[in-house]
């Protein structure tokens, strides 16, 4: 992602957003002095955009955020803001959500409950692009797989297809 500018400046960012994409960067860009509720008050457009995505849904989809509601972004868990980063990118309705490395640096089973938000926002119709490193949460979440090379896509499969075929993954990944 070094070579895009999603999300860097307030003008691009604005620019993206009224385009209907949501980002989660990587890193979660989470304001340390924020609590949850305001993160998600400063998220939510000013004025109504159309779409599904309401706080009481997205605290529906994440709820341990409603429960960590009055807690600063410095004293949640690393899953939590990964959470409310999706949270403040969905509350924007976009038409596409792009997942920049959200299993970076957390637990399994935290990738397992992101790979799961992902599956839901997916199945509710929304348009998700993952880009993600971790082959499991990618394959488990994913319809489609492209795999890159210097920015150029330089294979594509069904995710099912990708998964069942070791000699792919080898020859373009170097794992099994």
């Amino acid at each position: 992602m070094a070579a895009t500018s999603w999300g860097h400046g307030t003008a691009r960012a604005a620019a993206t957003s009224r385009a209907g994409v949501g980002v989660v960067p990587q890193g979660r860009r989470v304001f340390a002095p924020l609590t949850v509720a305001e993160h998600l008050a400063i998220a939510a457009p000013r004025r109504r955009v159309r779409g599904p995505w309401t706080r009481a849904r997205v605290l529906d989809l994440l709820p341990r955020l409603g429960e960590r509601l009055g807690h600063r972004g410095d004293q949640l868990s690393g899953g939590e803001q990964q959470m409310l980063a999706i949270a403040r990118a969905l509350l924007g309705n976009p038409r596409l959500l792009l997942l920049d490395e959200p299993s970076d640096g957390l637990a399994p089973a935290i990738v397992a409950q992101v790979g799961e938000v992902v599956r839901e926002v997916s199945a509710q119709g929304m348009t998700v692009v993952l880009v993600e490193q971790n082959l499991g949460l990618a394959l488990s979440a994913a319809r489609q797989v492209a795999v890159m090379r210097k920015g150029r896509i330089v294979h594509r499969a069904a995710a099912a297809e990708f998964a069942s075929r070791p000699e792919d993954r080898r020859r373009l990944l170097g794992v099994d």
